[in-house]
């Protein structure tokens, strides 16, 4: 998010940078700092003005593995740091992959589980740019050519409607499917038929208010006002509720169209928007990965960053930090059998989880006050769970959006995307594809149980989940879903049931940017000389909890140890999210009217 003030706190707001979405073209006078601000590559100071690194001076330790922390590594590790690595559970985050125990055979892997499924839309440019940077045999651009382009989409609705598809218009024995076809134009049809023609008005007129907003006006207003607001929703039709205001926050940042910031939902939508034409993409609208995360991915990583000389701790829990004069000496961690140990180093980045870094950086908060803001940050459960399917159902696209369903499901059939066989490669033999699905929503009521997710046991979460889904697809009386197809399911294992409490806890929420929460949200560098921090809920240009958020926050927090430790290498490469210069007059006329105490000029509704 922005702050309230000025963006000078923080990264560039969406504004700055390369027009194209590049980094800045580098210049003889352009500092580190620069880069810290977001504006993008820039060429260091002289080496004659600058301390060489001393040897002693080198030693880094990362607290946590996930893609922040494993961002940092990688960049450290190929500019000459000893990098270390702690992790209390396993490598990759929310990111990774994990496998299902117990359900191989017959020489098998088991069967793929996942935190939720991996979605990379077109304006990325940070993990992309990473993903190059990995090898992988055969693969020209390394762990890049794992990603696939997302070809098929599917917008479900319940109730008889038609569902929105955009689809491969191929039937299975080549040529046009029609029923495809006439369905697609029924439910485009119907979905702006069911939108009175004064709402439709009112939300092209809310996007295009937004996208010609002055940064100032996105900081100082709509970072504090909520989207469910600013679309104007109260009273408006269902469809309206359900698409403009709960779907594009729910569904898509997991979370309440009632806090969600209007500052991130805009941003987010102009950047799906202007991607899809081609503008600030490092490829298509969407892609998703050929393989389970950690095949694809996160291994091939590791693997890269143990030849970098990363060394790794996995399996020690982060317990505090010590401190001396200032700065940070030592992170003390236990193992799993409660042994307690002291790392020392000269530099350490925090890139544990906003919910570990509150109380972890709270002790701390004498020599940096700004940890005590870390409490005021909200998450919310967004977590996946695994339907893992006897044979493919007919009828689905790659990805498919349950758009009314209570739980904000969406769901991507894996056999449409990897290049794996499932059943030659994983379980039993009996498992032909895997539904992998995203819920977003844990705090409204099933159509089952009438109750929210959190009060849900993993089976009723199933059960619910299903059910949701073929309200969906089946209420026009095809059988798209039928009972039959299930072989099993698997929930992310953050999931855990308190019996006696009778609901759930998650050990892996999200951070979720509500109205105001910028100010809450701290830069990567710290008071505290030697620490820095990344994750998804540091200020980042991309201001949103997603991978391309923490890898952006990981090359900030790298930047910014090799300012602090007067380094001579080349500074990690950012960019910023495309903003059409076409817009520069509208947003110019806006500055001024904010300054004035005036109003968007477009703002009539």
């Amino acid at each position: 998010m922005t702050p309230k003030d000025t963006p000078s706190s923080g990264p560039a707001a969406p504004g700055g940078g390369a027009r194209d979405g590049r980094p800045t073209a580098p210049g003889p006078a352009v500092s580190r700092r620069a880069v810290l601000a977001g504006t993008g590559a820039a060429l260091l100071l002289p080496a004659a003005a600058r301390p060489a690194l001393a040897a002693a001076k080198r030693n880094v330790v990362v607290l946590g593995g996930g893609m922040s922390g494993l961002t940092v590594a990688h960049e450290l590790a190929e500019r000459g740091f000893t990098v270390t690595v702690i992790e209390r559970k396993a490598l990759g985050g929310k990111a990774r992959s994990m496998p299902v125990p117990g359900t191989g055979a017959g020489g098998r892997r088991d069967l793929p589980g996942e935190h939720g499924f991996r979605f990379f839309p077109g304006f990325y440019r940070h993990v992309p740019d990473t993903m190059r940077r990995i090898p992988v045999a055969g693969n020209a651009n390394g762990v890049h050519d794992n990603m696939i382009d997302l070809t098929s989409t599917r917008v479900s609705r319940n109730g008889g409607r038609a569902d929105i598809i955009v689809p491969e218009f191929t039937a299975p024995g080549g040529g046009l499917d029609l029923d495809l076809i006439r369905e697609t134009i029924t439910g485009l049809v119907q979905q702006v038929a069911a939108l009175p023609p004064d709402e439709l008005l009112l939300f092209v007129n809310r996007f295009l208010v937004y996208v010609t907003s002055s940064d100032e006006r996105r900081l100082g207003q709509w970072e504090n006002l909520p989207w469910w607001e600013y679309v104007r929703a109260e009273g408006k039709s269902r469809d309206y509720q359900a698409i403009v205001a709960r779907f594009l926050t729910r569904g898509l940042v997991a979370v309440k169209e009632e806090v969600a910031s209007t500052k991130t939902v805009g941003s987010m939508g102009q950047a799906f928007l202007l991607s899809g034409i081609g503008l600030g993409t490092d490829g298509g609208l969407a892609r998703m990965l050929n393989a389970p995360t950690n095949e694809a991915w996160i291994d091939p990583w590791v693997t890269l960053l143990k030849s970098l000389g990363v060394r790794f701790a996995v399996g020690q829990t982060v317990e505090s930090l010590e401190t001396s004069s200032g700065s940070v000496t030592a992170v003390v961690v236990t193992d799993a059998s409660g042994t307690r140990r002291r790392v020392e180093a000269d530099w350490f980045v925090s890139a544990v989880p906003v919910e570990r870094a509150g109380p972890l950086l709270a002790p701390l908060a004498t020599l940096d006050p700004a940890f005590t803001r870390l409490k005021n940050l909200r998450t919310e459960w967004m977590n996946g769970l695994q339907f893992f399917l006897r044979r493919t159902p007919a009828g689905l696209a790659q990805e498919i959006s349950f758009m009314d369903s209570p739980w904000q499901i969406t769901a991507v059939v894996q056999s449409k995307l990897w290049d794996r066989d499932f059943t030659r490669d994983y379980g039993d033999g009996a498992v032909a594809d895997c539904l992998s699905l995203d819920i977003s929503d844990w705090d409204s009521p099933g159509i089952v149980y009438r109750k929210p997710a959190k009060e849900c046991t993993p089976a009723q979460v199933a059960e619910e989940a299903w059910a949701q889904m073929k309200d969906h697809m089946e209420d026009t009386g095809r059988s798209v879903l039928p009972d039959d197809v299930l072989h099993s399911w698997f929930l992310d294992p953050a999931i855990a049931w308190d019996p006696a409490a009778r609901r759930n806890a998650n050990h892996e929420p999200l951070m979720v940017n509500t109205v105001g929460s910028w100010a809450d949200r701290p830069a990567t560098r710290t008071k505290v000389p030697n620490l820095f921090l990344a994750g998804d809920y540091v200020r980042t240009n991309m201001d949103l909890a997603t991978m391309e958020g923490a890898n952006e926050s990981g090359r900030a927090a790298a930047n910014a140890l090799l300012d602090a430790a007067g380094s001579t290498a080349s500074p990690v490469q950012m960019w910023t999210l495309y903003q059409p210069p076409e817009l520069d007059g509208l947003k110019r006329l806006d500055a001024d009217r904010y300054r004035a105490g005036q109003r968007h000029i477009l703002d009539t509704f």
